[in-house]
């Protein structure tokens, strides 16, 4: 028997499968199975105990710990009964894929759609969805978590079973029936992963093997994971590989690895991924609030780039609470330097932060930096879950799109942005726990009392429950939207768009590099790019409500986004709320 991973059950072509749990300190494991003896298991070196057992794929098994409760697998591949349940042995050689052949775009050429499996039907509702996306023009759809987590809907972010897809999505070949769909639509897949906490409910490590966890640094979700143990940096290491190779995806985005206290360990992970994907390209995104532009220049693709979505939140809607108040003195100009360099904070002290925050980052490509208008972070975190499209003129958002989608950086779109949905999309959790979910309940009321629109807390009150089932329902998307005149002639605008992008620019985006940009008066923006093939980039955008005097191009009129043939133009500038792109051919 020839085992791929450390951890988790490893099943041959006879019945037989090999169990394996890290454990230090337990006196004993034993093997429980739903429908035979349970099997003491062999203590081997380092902590591990072993065993090998008939186990066909479908076998329900568990383990009991000689010093505490009887636990799920924590690598198990599939639950049955929610993450307390029964894991669950699969076969990862049965799906027979279709797409064998498949590879993927170089990065710089991505253009991403974020979504969330529950709020779209799980993973055989998104499947419905893919001939629309790829018509649409985004070339990659990233899953936000959709690792096993406490009750029946969830974000992700409180997944405890990193290997196993949770069971309202659908089963593992059903997400393996995804991703070869997608390939078969020509579109890219990336998964969000968290590996810098676990949930409140479900987390089993501190029975198995307390030492998972630092006694000596606390996250806002406890104990730290411990990466220097070597068995913890393999369960993750080694979970992202699995994610990669077992069901294909073509990425990952790492969530918060700001939280993870080990700075060997991120380098690690992008060696050892890279490593196993062999000549196959894969994908490797941060989200890292400490701006650490070393780690995008050899060891990972990209990062999430907040400082751009914070600089267009502030011109798009004024707003300069918490984190916006770090852009709120200059806002144009902070958004022109993203644009021209990447990160805002390069080092400089964050107000909001109270400490230093960044590094460096001029050097690097845009494909470094992905860009976006909205994400499930900026809609969900707030108190209603509000869309921009509620927040801010249309025109302005439209302004906003054209230079977020035309822009080389690597444009993402939140589900619904390609429509201007105006359907909420609310925090929302499924836990069983009555006292978990009054603990979250009040936990997010208590998190708004500090925003003068909350310091009332009778306005707080309003402030929908996470555990209700109705936060859930509220937040899916509704594609009927896209009837309205006003949506369908906003997806018509983002087609049109991405087509272009696609057409003349993605094929010499590798090679994009800034020529600076520059502030236009407190609302405007220029930006100049020149690209693989030596022509140049100009995007105005005015998000104010005066024209502004700007130089045009070089070249010709490439895009604008208000409709009608020269609307966004202003006498030698450009109008309120509007955008325009130029292009100027290389040289002959």
């Amino acid at each position: 028997m020839t085992r791929r991973f450390s951890y988790g059950p490893s099943p041959d072509a006879g019945g037989q499968t090999g169990f394996r749990l890290w454990a230090p300190g337990q006196p004993g494991v034993t093997l429980e199975r739903r429908d035979a003896e349970p099997v003491p298991m062999q203590a081997a070196a380092d902590g591990w105990w072993e065993c090998t057992v008939p186990a066909p794929p479908g076998t329900r098994y568990r383990y009991a710990l000689g010093n505490g409760p009887t636990v799920p697998d924590p690598a198990s591949h599939a639950q049955d009964g929610d993450v307390d349940g029964w894991s669950v042995v699969v076969d990862h050689f049965a799906y027979r894929w279709k797409q064998g052949d498949w590879r993927t775009h170089p990065w710089p050429q991505s253009v991403v759609y974020e979504l969330h499996a529950g709020a779209m039907g799980g993973f055989r509702g998104i499947m419905a969805q893919l001939p629309r996306l790829a018509a649409l023009g985004v070339n990659t759809i990233e899953l936000m978590p959709v690792n096993d987590f406490a009750g029946s809907r969830n974000w992700g972010y409180d997944g405890v079973l990193p290997y196993a897809p949770d069971e309202t999505y659908g089963t593992p070949d059903d997400l393996k029936a995804l991703v070869d769909a997608a390939h078969g639509h020509g579109l890219a897949v990336m998964l969000d992963v968290v590996y810098n906490h676990f949930g409140p409910s479900g987390n089993y490590w501190h029975s198995i093997a307390p030492d998972f966890f630092r006694k000596d640094v606390s996250t806002p979700w406890g104990d730290a994971i411990d990466f220097r143990e070597t068995p913890v940096r393999d369960f993750f290491i080694e979970n992202a590989i699995f994610w990669l190779t077992e069901y294909r995806f073509d990425g990952l985005r790492l969530d918060a690895v700001h939280a993870i206290p080990d700075a060997s360990f991120l380098p690690e992970l992008s060696r050892r991924v890279r490593e196993a994907a062999g000549s196959r390209r894969v994908y490797l995104v941060l989200e890292n609030e400490n701006n650490d532009a070393t780690l995008l220049e050899h060891d990972f693709d990209a990062q999430w780039n907040d400082d751009a979505h914070h600089c267009l939140h502030v011109l798009l809607t004024g707003e300069t609470d918490a984190y916006y108040a770090d852009y709120a003195d200059r806002p144009a100009g902070h958004l022109a330097r993203s644009l021209a360099e990447g990160f805002v904070y390069q080092g400089e002290e964050s107000a909001n932060l109270g400490h230093a925050r960044g590094k460096p980052s001029g050097h690097l490509p845009p494909s470094a930096f992905v860009n976006a208008l909205q994400n499930h972070d900026q809609v969900g975190n707030r108190a209603f879950g509000d869309r921009i499209y509620t927040l801010a003129p249309a025109d302005a958002v439209r302004a906003a799109l054209l230079l977020k989608l035309l822009a080389p950086q690597v444009p993402m779109l939140f589900m619904g942005d390609e429509f201007f949905s105006e359907r909420p999309f609310l925090f929302f959790t499924g836990f069983p726990s009555e006292d978990l979910a009054k603990a979250v309940r009040e936990g997010r009321r208590k998190e708004f009392a500090k925003f003068a629109a909350f310091a009332d807390p009778e306005k707080r009150e309003r402030i929908p429950d996470p555990n209700a089932p109705g936060t859930f329902e509220a937040s899916r998307l509704d594609l009927s939207e896209r009837e309205k005149p006003a949506q369908a002639e906003a997806e018509r605008f983002v087609t049109d768009l991405l087509k272009l992008r696609a057409r003349r620019l993605a094929p010499y985006l590798a090679e994009a590099r800034s020529l600076g940009a520059e502030a236009l008066g407190t609302h405007g923006v220029r930006a100049q790019w020149k690209l693989g093939d030596g022509s140049v980039l100009t995007i105005l955008a005015q998000f104010g409500d005066t024209a502004i005097p700007a130089q045009p191009g070089p070249g010709t009129l490439l895009a604008e986004s208000l409709p009608g043939l020269g609307a966004a133009v202003a006498e030698n500038g450009i109008g309120p709320r509007a955008a325009i792109a130029w292009l100027q051919e290389p040289a002959a």
